[in-house]
């Protein structure tokens, strides 16, 4: 599992441990996911052993103005959002096909299918995230391997708390019809489910949770 030090992974990760599962959960320090053949290198090393679920949950997001936008800062959002996680998925996710069994969960966002101002880039990377869970779902399924997509919302976690005044936390909760943010243990439930045995039948979707706020 990639990006489990804070936030919704560490939340997943937590559940997992919780539920008696080992979790491998490499810190930046183990490797820049920005770095391509780092990724490879450590997606290809025998020590890692068997993965039955891989979640990528990495992700960065630099708000820019399109005009201040330079291409060194779109290399790098796509890198980490979208090509580690497609090198993750796909040296993993060929092991996985040749055991018959395995789960891939995709951390995107309500912004690959919605945007606001200063998210092109993120908005790309995400979109860009479930395209590629569409079609590992489809190549990948025929094994036995199921991929999906979880696209949150709005959700209470120390950074979304850091980076918002109470009053701006208030307005994103009237963005909401539930009228509250999400919890972190309400996206992990729901990624342990597409991740478990328990999950049969779902692949190839990219499902939102977010407490109606597409709906409108």
């Amino acid at each position: 599992m990639t990006g489990a030090s804070r936030g919704i992974g560490h939340g997943v990760a937590d559940l997992f441990r919780e539920r008696g599962h080992d979790v491998l959960a490499p810190s930046r320090s183990d490797f820049d996911l920005s770095d391509l053949d780092a990724v490879r290198t450590f997606a290809t090393s025998e020590a890692l052993g068997q993965i039955d679920v891989l979640i990528n949950n990495a992700g960065e997001n630099k708000p820019l103005s399109l005009d201040q936008i330079e291409p060194h800062d779109l290399e790098r959002i796509l890198a980490v959002n979208v090509s580690a996680a497609f090198l993750l998925a796909r040296y993993v996710g060929v092991a996985m096909a040749s055991r018959g069994w395995g789960r891939i969960v995709n951390i995107s966002s309500v912004y690959s299918l919605v945007s606001r101002e200063r998210r092109s880039m993120y908005s790309t990377s995400k979109a860009a995230l479930n395209g590629m869970t569409r079609a590992l779902a489809v190549e990948l399924g025929p094994k036995n391997v199921l991929v999906n997509a979880v696209c949150p919302g709005f959700v209470d976690t120390d950074l979304t708390r850091q980076n918002n005044t109470p009053d701006e936390i208030a307005a994103l909760c009237a963005l909401v019809p539930l009228r509250r943010l999400a919890s972190i243990p309400e996206i992990a439930d729901f990624v342990y489910y597409l991740a478990s045995d328990a999950n049969t039948y779902i692949t190839g979707q990219c499902i939102p949770i977010d407490g109606g706020f597409l709906c409108q």
